[in-house]
């Protein structure tokens, strides 16, 4: 069973692995330091900041991240995607991970994004869509996206997670169900 809680600072060097593993580093560029991964991460981790770190669990284990946020929280994020895609107010955005290596490519990031879709229309009830924004290279991200539902609308000339890529993403969506 997949659930997840929010992520707290005592998590931080099981993240800090997690974005060290060359599988989440091509994507996610992080530092993995402690002092980066709590500088990073840690306003979220205390409620100070407005998105939402989901620490992933199957069966108890956790095996993952998922970043929730409003759109509209992060005002470069919004000019950024507004241009190309309609964004209504309260519209939600995901980034997600699996940290073992051992556990990609089983469709976990597919259950992972559909358990948290699914919760998106419970836990922020105002929220009309979610929007993903994915590389377009990164296509077991995408096929994920797809596989859980979402439908891709647009491609989008946006800047890069990691800055060895280029600016080409596409952008995913799924709405409300009525």
């Amino acid at each position: 069973m997949i659930t997840w809680r929010r992520l707290t600072e005592r998590d931080f060097p099981l993240l800090s692995t997690w974005l060290a593993q060359p599988h989440v580093a091509r994507w996610w560029n992080h530092e993995t330091t402690a002092e980066a991964v709590a500088r990073d991460f840690g306003a979220a981790a205390r409620g100070e900041e407005p998105s939402e770190d989901l620490l992933v669990h199957l069966d108890g284990t956790p095996v993952g991240l998922v970043q929730r946020c409003r759109i509209d929280d992060y005002p470069e994020y919004h000019d950024e995607l507004a241009p190309v895609i309609d964004l209504p107010a309260g519209t939600v955005s995901i980034d997600y991970l699996i940290g073992d290596p051992e556990r990609i490519g089983r469709g976990l990031g597919t259950r992972m994004i559909r358990a948290v879709v699914a919760a998106t229309w419970t836990d922020h009830p105002d929220a009309p869509a979610v929007i993903v924004p994915v590389h377009a290279d990164n296509a077991a991200s995408w096929r994920a996206l797809e596989k859980a539902g979402l439908r891709r609308i647009a491609e989008a000339d946006i800047e890069p997670d990691n800055p060895v890529d280029d600016r080409r993403h596409f952008v995913y969506r799924v709405d409300r169900p009525r």
